[in-house]
Protein backbone atom coordinates (compact mmCIF):
# COMPACT_ATOMS: atom_id res chain seq x y z
CA UNK A 1 0.00 0.00 0.00
CA UNK A 2 1.51 3.40 -0.91
CA UNK A 3 -0.70 5.74 1.55
CA UNK A 4 -3.89 5.47 3.50
CA UNK A 5 -5.90 6.71 6.11
CA UNK A 6 -8.28 3.93 8.23
CA UNK A 7 -11.15 5.26 10.18
CA UNK A 8 -11.85 2.09 11.94
CA UNK A 9 -10.49 -0.53 14.34
CA UNK A 10 -8.76 -3.19 12.60
CA UNK A 11 -8.91 -6.65 12.64
CA UNK A 12 -7.64 -8.96 15.61
CA UNK A 13 -4.42 -10.25 15.92
CA UNK A 14 -4.30 -14.21 16.22
CA UNK A 15 -2.00 -15.62 18.67
CA UNK A 16 -1.48 -17.62 21.73
CA UNK A 17 1.94 -18.21 22.15
CA UNK A 18 4.24 -16.89 24.63
CA UNK A 19 6.13 -14.84 22.05
CA UNK A 20 2.83 -13.53 20.84
CA UNK A 21 1.06 -12.49 23.71
CA UNK A 22 3.95 -11.20 25.20
CA UNK A 23 4.26 -8.69 22.03
CA UNK A 24 0.71 -7.85 22.43
CA UNK A 25 1.13 -6.77 26.41
CA UNK A 26 4.03 -4.72 25.53
CA UNK A 27 2.39 -2.94 22.20
CA UNK A 28 -0.67 -2.31 24.62
CA UNK A 29 1.92 -0.67 27.00
CA UNK A 30 3.59 1.46 24.59
CA UNK A 31 0.24 2.18 22.70
CA UNK A 32 -0.81 4.60 26.11
CA UNK A 33 2.21 6.60 26.13
CA UNK A 34 2.06 9.75 23.52
CA UNK A 35 5.78 9.27 21.82
CA UNK A 36 7.14 7.66 18.72
CA UNK A 37 7.39 4.01 18.50
CA UNK A 38 9.82 2.15 15.83
CA UNK A 39 8.02 -1.59 14.87
CA UNK A 40 11.03 -3.97 13.49
CA UNK A 41 10.41 -7.49 12.04
CA UNK A 42 10.91 -9.90 9.26
CA UNK A 43 8.75 -9.46 6.22
CA UNK A 44 4.71 -10.94 6.65
CA UNK A 45 5.14 -10.75 10.30
CA UNK A 46 2.04 -7.56 10.68
CA UNK A 47 3.84 -4.53 11.40
CA UNK A 48 1.11 -2.28 9.46
CA UNK A 49 -1.66 -4.29 11.91
CA UNK A 50 0.76 -3.66 14.85
CA UNK A 51 0.69 0.23 13.91
CA UNK A 52 -2.91 0.04 13.44
CA UNK A 53 -3.40 -1.71 16.94
CA UNK A 54 -0.89 0.85 18.60
CA UNK A 55 -2.63 3.95 17.26
CA UNK A 56 -6.39 2.37 18.27
CA UNK A 57 -5.41 1.80 22.11
CA UNK A 58 -3.74 5.14 22.21
CA UNK A 59 -5.45 8.49 23.17
CA UNK A 60 -5.58 9.66 19.58
CA UNK A 61 -7.95 6.64 18.57
CA UNK A 62 -10.51 8.69 17.26
CA UNK A 63 -8.22 10.65 15.04
CA UNK A 64 -6.59 9.63 11.83
CA UNK A 65 -4.58 7.06 11.57
CA UNK A 66 -2.29 7.93 8.58
CA UNK A 67 -0.22 5.26 6.55
CA UNK A 68 2.75 5.75 3.95
CA UNK A 69 4.70 2.89 2.24
CA UNK A 70 8.27 4.48 1.75
CA UNK A 71 9.66 1.68 0.09
CA UNK A 72 6.73 2.41 -2.73
CA UNK A 73 7.89 6.13 -4.08
CA UNK A 74 10.69 7.03 -5.91
CA UNK A 75 13.02 8.86 -3.24
CA UNK A 76 12.17 12.64 -4.87
CA UNK A 77 8.72 11.77 -3.84
CA UNK A 78 8.68 11.47 -0.34
CA UNK A 79 8.70 14.51 0.35
CA UNK A 80 6.23 15.99 -0.99
CA UNK A 81 4.14 13.45 0.06
CA UNK A 82 4.78 13.82 3.22
CA UNK A 83 4.78 17.44 3.44
CA UNK A 84 2.81 18.31 0.55
CA UNK A 85 3.63 21.08 -1.69
CA UNK A 86 2.29 24.63 -2.77
CA UNK A 87 0.63 25.48 -6.48
CA UNK A 88 4.19 25.81 -8.75
CA UNK A 89 6.39 24.50 -6.54
CA UNK A 90 7.71 22.18 -9.45
CA UNK A 91 6.57 21.04 -12.98
CA UNK A 92 2.99 19.61 -12.75
CA UNK A 93 1.94 21.38 -8.91
CA UNK A 94 -0.98 22.82 -10.43
CA UNK A 95 -2.35 23.59 -6.71
CA UNK A 96 -1.62 23.26 -3.32
CA UNK A 97 -1.78 19.84 -2.25
CA UNK A 98 -1.48 18.72 1.86
CA UNK A 99 1.31 16.13 3.00
CA UNK A 100 0.48 13.00 5.01
CA UNK A 101 1.85 14.96 8.75
CA UNK A 102 -1.10 17.27 7.33
CA UNK A 103 -3.73 14.83 7.11
CA UNK A 104 -2.75 13.21 10.21
CA UNK A 105 -3.06 16.36 12.25
CA UNK A 106 -3.44 15.21 15.92
CA UNK A 107 -3.52 11.29 15.02
CA UNK A 108 -0.92 8.73 13.69
CA UNK A 109 1.32 8.88 10.87
CA UNK A 110 2.70 5.38 10.08
CA UNK A 111 5.79 5.33 7.88
CA UNK A 112 6.47 1.62 6.26
CA UNK A 113 9.89 0.85 5.72
CA UNK A 114 11.17 3.74 7.01
CA UNK A 115 15.13 3.07 5.63
CA UNK A 116 14.08 4.05 2.45
CA UNK A 117 13.53 7.79 3.46
CA UNK A 118 16.63 9.93 1.90
CA UNK A 119 18.67 11.82 4.08
CA UNK A 120 17.53 15.30 3.28
CA UNK A 121 14.02 13.86 3.90
CA UNK A 122 15.32 12.21 7.31
CA UNK A 123 16.54 15.69 8.19
CA UNK A 124 13.11 17.55 7.89
CA UNK A 125 11.25 14.94 10.01
CA UNK A 126 13.62 15.43 12.18
CA UNK A 127 12.77 19.31 12.57
CA UNK A 128 9.05 18.24 12.29
CA UNK A 129 9.24 16.09 15.31
CA UNK A 130 11.26 18.47 17.67
CA UNK A 131 9.68 22.05 16.41
CA UNK A 132 6.39 20.13 15.76
CA UNK A 133 6.25 22.40 12.23
CA UNK A 134 7.28 22.37 9.01
CA UNK A 135 6.82 24.30 5.90
CA UNK A 136 5.59 22.47 2.13
CA UNK A 137 7.79 21.89 -0.92
CA UNK A 138 7.73 25.15 -2.39
CA UNK A 139 6.63 26.83 0.78
CA UNK A 140 7.66 30.01 3.06
CA UNK A 141 5.46 29.70 5.76
CA UNK A 142 5.46 27.37 8.71
CA UNK A 143 2.35 24.86 9.04
CA UNK A 144 1.85 23.78 12.28
CA UNK A 145 0.92 19.84 13.24
CA UNK A 146 0.69 17.35 16.17
CA UNK A 147 1.23 13.84 15.03
CA UNK A 148 2.61 10.66 16.56
CA UNK A 149 4.92 8.92 14.33
CA UNK A 150 4.94 4.72 14.03
CA UNK A 151 7.82 3.46 11.85
CA UNK A 152 8.64 0.20 10.45
CA UNK A 153 11.17 -1.60 9.06
CA UNK A 154 12.60 -4.98 8.43
CA UNK A 155 16.41 -3.24 8.07
CA UNK A 156 19.33 -2.46 10.73
CA UNK A 157 18.74 1.18 11.44
CA UNK A 158 21.27 1.46 13.81
CA UNK A 159 23.99 0.28 11.36
CA UNK A 160 22.41 2.33 8.89
CA UNK A 161 23.17 5.36 11.05
CA UNK A 162 27.09 3.93 11.28
CA UNK A 163 27.36 3.73 7.74
CA UNK A 164 25.37 7.24 7.39
CA UNK A 165 22.38 6.19 5.91
CA UNK A 166 20.19 7.11 8.64
CA UNK A 167 20.30 10.18 10.57
CA UNK A 168 21.39 9.09 14.35
CA UNK A 169 19.68 12.13 15.73
CA UNK A 170 16.68 10.96 14.11
CA UNK A 171 16.82 7.50 15.20
CA UNK A 172 17.61 8.63 18.60
CA UNK A 173 13.91 10.37 18.22
CA UNK A 174 11.79 7.84 16.95
CA UNK A 175 13.43 5.02 19.33
CA UNK A 176 11.70 5.76 22.25
CA UNK A 177 10.09 2.17 22.28
CA UNK A 178 11.83 -0.35 19.70
CA UNK A 179 8.80 -3.47 19.31
CA UNK A 180 10.26 -6.37 17.73
CA UNK A 181 7.40 -8.57 16.68
CA UNK A 182 8.35 -12.48 16.91
CA UNK A 183 8.68 -14.35 13.57
CA UNK A 184 5.62 -17.79 12.97
CA UNK A 185 8.60 -19.47 13.64
CA UNK A 186 9.22 -18.74 17.31
CA UNK A 187 5.28 -18.87 17.88
CA UNK A 188 4.59 -22.63 18.88
CA UNK A 189 1.51 -23.22 17.92
CA UNK A 190 0.25 -20.34 16.38
CA UNK A 191 0.66 -21.67 12.54
CA UNK A 192 -2.35 -23.77 12.99
CA UNK A 193 -4.64 -21.61 14.74
CA UNK A 194 -4.09 -18.78 11.56
CA UNK A 195 -4.37 -21.22 8.95
CA UNK A 196 -7.63 -22.33 10.54
CA UNK A 197 -8.87 -18.70 10.69
CA UNK A 198 -7.62 -18.16 6.97
CA UNK A 199 -9.22 -21.76 5.97
CA UNK A 200 -12.46 -20.58 7.71
CA UNK A 201 -12.53 -17.03 5.89
CA UNK A 202 -11.32 -18.29 2.69
CA UNK A 203 -13.99 -21.13 2.81
CA UNK A 204 -16.88 -18.40 3.51
CA UNK A 205 -15.36 -16.80 0.00
CA UNK A 206 -15.82 -19.48 -1.70
CA UNK A 207 -19.27 -20.15 -0.51
CA UNK A 208 -18.85 -23.22 0.94
CA UNK A 209 -21.40 -23.89 5.18
CA UNK A 210 -17.65 -24.57 6.26
CA UNK A 211 -13.44 -24.88 5.78
CA UNK A 212 -12.27 -28.50 4.68
CA UNK A 213 -10.08 -29.91 7.61
CA UNK A 214 -6.52 -30.33 8.00
CA UNK A 215 -5.02 -33.72 7.73
CA UNK A 216 -2.70 -35.41 10.56
CA UNK A 217 0.35 -34.73 7.46
CA UNK A 218 -0.45 -31.15 7.07
CA UNK A 219 -1.15 -30.25 10.73
CA UNK A 220 2.67 -31.77 11.24
CA UNK A 221 3.79 -29.68 7.88
CA UNK A 222 2.22 -26.23 9.47
CA UNK A 223 4.15 -27.14 12.79
CA UNK A 224 7.56 -28.10 11.07
CA UNK A 225 7.87 -25.61 8.11
CA UNK A 226 9.91 -22.37 8.86
CA UNK A 227 7.40 -20.09 7.15
CA UNK A 228 10.49 -17.37 5.64
CA UNK A 229 7.02 -15.41 4.53
CA UNK A 230 5.64 -15.28 8.47
CA UNK A 231 1.59 -15.18 8.66
CA UNK A 232 2.10 -13.16 4.89
CA UNK A 233 2.98 -16.64 3.73
CA UNK A 234 0.86 -18.86 5.51
CA UNK A 235 -1.92 -16.83 4.41
CA UNK A 236 -0.78 -17.77 0.73
CA UNK A 237 -0.47 -21.59 1.25
CA UNK A 238 -3.66 -21.78 2.88
CA UNK A 239 -6.36 -20.27 0.77
CA UNK A 240 -4.58 -21.68 -2.16
CA UNK A 241 -4.82 -24.97 -0.23
CA UNK A 242 -8.55 -24.19 0.64
CA UNK A 243 -9.62 -23.12 -2.89
CA UNK A 244 -7.45 -26.17 -4.56
CA UNK A 245 -9.25 -28.76 -2.14
CA UNK A 246 -12.46 -28.32 -3.76
CA UNK A 247 -14.28 -28.75 0.05
CA UNK A 248 -12.26 -31.69 0.47
CA UNK A 249 -10.03 -32.62 3.26
CA UNK A 250 -6.64 -31.08 2.59
CA UNK A 251 -3.91 -33.60 2.82
CA UNK A 252 -0.71 -31.75 0.91
CA UNK A 253 0.73 -28.10 1.13
CA UNK A 254 2.30 -26.34 -1.79
CA UNK A 255 4.96 -24.07 -0.79
CA UNK A 256 6.38 -23.11 -3.88
CA UNK A 257 3.19 -22.54 -6.70
CA UNK A 258 6.02 -21.80 -8.90
CA UNK A 259 7.25 -25.79 -9.04
CA UNK A 260 6.44 -27.79 -11.37
CA UNK A 261 8.39 -30.18 -13.49
CA UNK A 262 7.63 -28.41 -16.73
CA UNK A 263 9.04 -25.07 -15.70
CA UNK A 264 11.91 -23.33 -18.15
CA UNK A 265 14.85 -24.21 -17.60
CA UNK A 266 17.72 -21.73 -16.98
CA UNK A 267 19.64 -20.99 -20.24
CA UNK A 268 22.88 -22.11 -18.46
CA UNK A 269 20.99 -25.24 -17.69
CA UNK A 270 19.25 -25.49 -20.54
CA UNK A 271 22.31 -25.59 -22.43
CA UNK A 272 23.83 -28.51 -20.59
CA UNK A 273 20.63 -30.43 -20.86
CA UNK A 274 20.91 -33.70 -23.20
CA UNK A 275 18.06 -34.40 -25.73
CA UNK A 276 14.58 -33.67 -24.20
CA UNK A 277 12.47 -36.79 -22.85
CA UNK A 278 10.36 -36.50 -25.72
CA UNK A 279 12.86 -36.11 -28.53
CA UNK A 280 13.46 -38.82 -31.25
CA UNK A 281 15.67 -41.92 -30.56
CA UNK A 282 18.60 -40.82 -32.08
CA UNK A 283 21.14 -43.66 -34.04
CA UNK A 284 20.05 -46.38 -31.75
CA UNK A 285 16.84 -46.51 -31.43
CA UNK A 286 15.33 -48.44 -28.06
CA UNK A 287 12.77 -50.92 -27.93
CA UNK A 288 9.46 -48.67 -27.83
CA UNK A 289 8.02 -50.43 -24.64
CA UNK A 290 11.61 -49.75 -22.55
CA UNK A 291 11.79 -46.25 -24.54
CA UNK A 292 8.31 -45.18 -22.71
CA UNK A 293 8.83 -47.05 -19.35
CA UNK A 294 12.15 -44.63 -19.23
CA UNK A 295 10.25 -41.74 -20.17
CA UNK A 296 7.79 -42.16 -17.46
CA UNK A 297 10.46 -42.78 -15.11
CA UNK A 298 12.06 -39.56 -16.28
CA UNK A 299 8.46 -37.75 -15.60
CA UNK A 300 7.84 -39.52 -12.10
CA UNK A 301 11.47 -38.14 -10.73
CA UNK A 302 10.65 -34.82 -12.02
CA UNK A 303 7.63 -34.41 -10.28
CA UNK A 304 8.41 -36.26 -6.95
CA UNK A 305 11.71 -33.62 -7.23
CA UNK A 306 9.68 -30.58 -7.35
CA UNK A 307 6.96 -32.16 -4.82
CA UNK A 308 9.72 -32.82 -2.16
CA UNK A 309 8.52 -36.88 -2.54
CA UNK A 310 5.27 -35.91 -1.56
CA UNK A 311 3.51 -38.36 -3.34
CA UNK A 312 -0.38 -36.55 -3.67
CA UNK A 313 1.53 -33.30 -4.35
CA UNK A 314 3.46 -35.39 -7.29
CA UNK A 315 0.72 -36.94 -8.34
CA UNK A 316 -1.19 -33.23 -8.80
CA UNK A 317 1.44 -31.79 -10.63
CA UNK A 318 1.51 -34.98 -13.27
CA UNK A 319 -2.02 -34.74 -13.45
CA UNK A 320 -2.96 -38.29 -11.79
CA UNK A 321 -4.40 -39.65 -9.08
CA UNK A 322 -2.28 -40.78 -6.19
CA UNK A 323 -3.25 -44.14 -6.88
CA UNK A 324 -2.30 -43.91 -10.26
CA UNK A 325 1.33 -42.42 -9.41
CA UNK A 326 1.07 -45.27 -6.70
CA UNK A 327 1.19 -47.69 -9.67
CA UNK A 328 3.83 -46.18 -11.63
CA UNK A 329 5.89 -46.58 -8.59
CA UNK A 330 5.47 -50.45 -8.06
CA UNK A 331 5.84 -50.76 -12.13
CA UNK A 332 9.48 -49.19 -12.16
CA UNK A 333 10.74 -50.47 -8.56
CA UNK A 334 11.44 -49.16 -4.93
CA UNK A 335 11.89 -45.17 -4.92
CA UNK A 336 15.09 -44.87 -4.61
CA UNK A 337 15.80 -45.66 -8.38
CA UNK A 338 14.56 -42.21 -9.04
Amino acid sequence: MEASSHSAPPGEALGQSESFLAFQEALSRAAKVDRPVLLVGERGTGKELAAARLHYLSPRWGEPLVALNCAALAPSLIESELFGHEAGAFTGAGQRRLGRFETAHQGTLFLDEIGNIPLTVQEKILRTVEYGSFERVGGSRPVEVDVRIVGATNADLPAMARAGRFKQDLLDRLSFEVLTLPPLRTRQGDALLLAEHFAQRMAGEMGWGGPPGFSPAVREQLAAHAWPGNVRQLKNVVERAVYRSGGREITSFDFDPFASPFAPLPPEKASRQKAPPDAPPSASPLPFKQAVADYERRLVKQALDAARFNQRQAADLLGLTYHQLRGLLRKHGPMDKF
